[in-house]
Order: C-alpha cells, then structure tokens, then sequence
C-alpha cells in the first residue's frame, strides 16, 4: 500500500467471522505479507511472496495495475523506475515489455533476475487454506480483467479479499463478484503532527458505505486510528477493519486487542512471534 492515501501492511483476519470491537476479542490474528515478505525480499516479486509463505504468513498481499496489452500485473509504482532503474510506464507498455526487467537485483544481488510478476503467477504460490489481498492501484477498469482471471483460478471465495484507495473500483469489485471481500482503503493527513486529521471517521463511514464495502483498510497510525475511531466505525454498522502498515510489535498487539480482521506487514515472521508473546 503506499497511497496517494496513505496505506498498509501486517494483515490479520479473525476468522470466521470479523471481531466486534465491543466484545474486546483479543485471538490470534491472521498475517498477511505486505508486498510478500518485502523486509527482506524484493517487493511484490514471486520471491517475496514464496519467502511469505516459508515465513508462516497466513496471507499475501500484492499491488496490480493493467498493461497496455491487458495483463493485470504485480507492481507498486505506476512505473518501473524505483525497483527496475529503468522507467516504464505499466500502462503504456506491453507484458512483454515488462518481463524484460529486473526488478529484484535493487534489493540485493541474489535476488538478479525477478521479474514484474501476473496475477496468476501471484495466485499460482498461494497454498490452500492461505489468502491473497489484491490492492487494486488504478480504476475500475481493471476489476473485468480480475474477475476473468479470478473465476479461472482455483480459489476459493473465501482466500480473497479486493482493496484499494479508489471508491469508483471497490464498487465495481462488489458488482461484479458480490461474493468476494472487498476493503477501502485510507489513510489520514494532517498539516501539522497534532491534527486536525482527514479524513474524519464519519467521513470514512460514508465512503464505506458509498462503495458497498465490506470494511475498512486503515493506515495503522495509533495517534488517529484508535479505540474511538474504531468504535464510530462499529456503531455505524462497519463491523470489519484492517490495519497497514504494521511492522513493530507493540502496535501489532494494539490493534489485535482492538479486534483487527487484519493486521498488514513487511515482517510477518516476527510480527507472528510479536503477538504469540500477548497470547501466552
């Protein structure tokens, strides 16, 4: 995530049902691998992604944009320059195009050779039982081509959650495939440190609501998205809320304790090992 909102990253899931922040549920969360196991591998590579899932996270989650030739590829920026030091620009260029560059070797050089990966190759890793988080980065034009590529996976309903900033897409994902999750996302700006910050939590409510959301992705930023944030969200009927991005233990077990469906991060095995220590 990143945003021109801000965005997230550990992902729990309460399972099965999203934790009501009155009944003050403290579970085990489920953990989602913001970019894969992007701390230590490179971003939204299949490399990344496999080391998610020899990390134990219970989830991936990876961020698609549509090539010129109609592809739904895994890749942050609009373009390729940060990750491949050579700029394309994803939506005036051709899978082909794409699958020439390097985008691994600017992490670290035993990673030489990764390549921008489709979604079905992302789909491809996911083991059964686990889930994939699709950020979608651009409009709803993109949702047809996912929901073609989707139906022709093995997944299941239930392993996908959509996400993304634009109100206009996360609609067009409920549309189209009512039977799959989908979160908007924020996140929250102010002109100086002590706020006032945007959006407000009524504001939220009403951006849910517009887009048939089934809940909320929210930049874990403690200062804003606390106890009483929260408890606007649930009053008003928004029972699901998930968390980005999450990297340091206590923050972790903050929102765990608030009821988070998902907690979003760049290291899911030691945010694992962070919120065992809380339920022991």
């Amino acid at each position: 995530m990143h945003h021109k909102n801000p965005a997230w990253r550990v992902f729990s899931f309460g399972l099965p049902l999203a934790f009501s922040l009155c009944s003050q549920s403290v579970e085990a969360q489920l953990i989602v691998a913001h970019r894969g196991a992007s701390h230590d591998a490179p971003e939204n590579t299949l490399a990344a992604f496999q080391l998610a899932w020899a990390q134990d996270a219970d989830g991936i989650e990876g961020d698609f944009y549509l090539t010129r030739d109609g592809h739904v590829v895994c890749i942050h920026d609009e373009d390729t320059e940060r990750t491949a030091g050579v700029k394309l620009e994803v939506s005036n260029s051709t899978l082909a195009e794409l699958k020439k560059l390097d985008v691994g070797s600017w992490k670290d050089k035993q990673f030489a050779g990764e390549r921008i990966p489709t979604l079905q190759e992302v789909i491809a890793t996911v083991p059964n039982g686990k889930r994939i988080i699709i950020e979608l980065k651009i409009g709803p034009e993109i949702v047809a081509p996912m929901q073609r590529i989707l139906k022709a996976s093995k997944l299941k309903p239930e392993q996908i959650l959509v996400i993304s900033f634009n109100e206009q897409t996360i609609a067009e994902s409920k549309r189209l495939l009512p039977q799959i999750k989908a979160h908007w996302l924020t996140g929250y700006e102010s002109e100086t440190d002590l706020g006032p910050w945007t959006p407000t939590a009524s504001s939220v409510v009403q951006s849910v609501s517009r887009t048939n959301a089934d809940g909320l992705g929210s930049e874990g930023k403690r200062g804003v998205f606390d106890e009483k944030f929260i408890r606007s969200l649930t009053e008003a009927g928004i029972k699901e809320f998930h968390v980005w991005t999450i990297d340091d233990g206590a923050d972790a077990r903050y929102y765990q304790a608030l009821g988070a469906y998902g907690i979003t991060t760049n290291r899911p095995a030691f945010i694992r090992r962070e919120l065992n220590k809380q339920s022991k």
